[in-house]
């Protein structure tokens, strides 16, 4: 399994981090701030990342020799290897975290409860602490992304177009009234001007109507 160490997280290559939910500050040593990057471990930690499709909080990942002492950890840690991590619970269903995990590849579980954070790890095959209680409220399922471009959105086209149209018809009529009373050399023109503010008027029900149709069609896709 491929291994790369640095002095720090700041001397990691961009070209040599493919792993785009997490950063080199993320997993460094939080004592002396030294990364050892086993690739396989944080292939198997973006995949969990992925399968849950919410953010994993690190606790800790990678430890130095002289931290790990530091932090009385177990002196053969798989924190030392970069092959460990330590995530929060706080955004998580613990049940559902450690099936994910088991099912990307991890072996090794330390449940901290007290802490508020599991221990995952390649392996061997183990687990310790006690199980976390369960969750009194399960979170709520993971909903689609709401719309982010509003440009995009029938909602605003239609909206927009019914709007324009309905100021338009407004500013027609009294630009109608204002020829009728005032310019009686354009009188030729008024009955034009009302033809327009009735297609105008026309428009404006049109885009009404988009706006229903595509309100509705959001509410169905779970869009705002």
């Amino acid at each position: 399994m491929p291994t790369l160490s640095f002095p720090t997280w700041r001397d990691v290559p961009e070209k040599a981090w493919r792993w785009p939910s997490f950063s080199p500050a993320e997993i460094a040593c939080r004592g002396t701030g030294a990364i050892k990057i086993n690739t396989e471990a944080m292939d198997k930690l973006q995949a969990l990342r992925d399968r849950l499709g919410k953010p994993l909080i690190i606790r800790s990942a990678y430890r130095s020799p002289e931290h790990n002492r530091a932090v009385g950890g177990a002196p053969a840690s798989k924190h030392m290897q970069g092959t460990a991590f330590d995530i929060a619970m706080s955004n998580h269903d613990t049940v559902a975290f450690e099936a994910a995990a088991r099912a990307v590849g991890f072996l090794g579980f330390g449940y901290y409860p007290r802490s508020g954070f599991m221990h995952i790890d390649l392996g061997p095959a183990r687990s310790w602490g006690d199980p976390f209680a369960a969750r009194p409220v399960p979170f709520a399922p993971e909903l689609p992304p709401a719309r982010e471009v509003l440009s995009e959105s029938r909602t605003l086209r239609g909206g927009g177009a019914a709007g324009a149209a309905t100021v338009g018809a407004a500013g027609v009529e009294v630009l109608q009234d204002v020829l009728a009373e005032t310019q009686s050399t354009i009188q030729p023109l008024v009955p034009y001007l009302d033809t327009l503010r009735w297609v105008l008027i026309a428009i404006a029900l049109i885009g009404i109507a988009v706006t229903i149709h595509a309100r509705l069609d959001d509410w169905k896709r779970g869009q705002r």
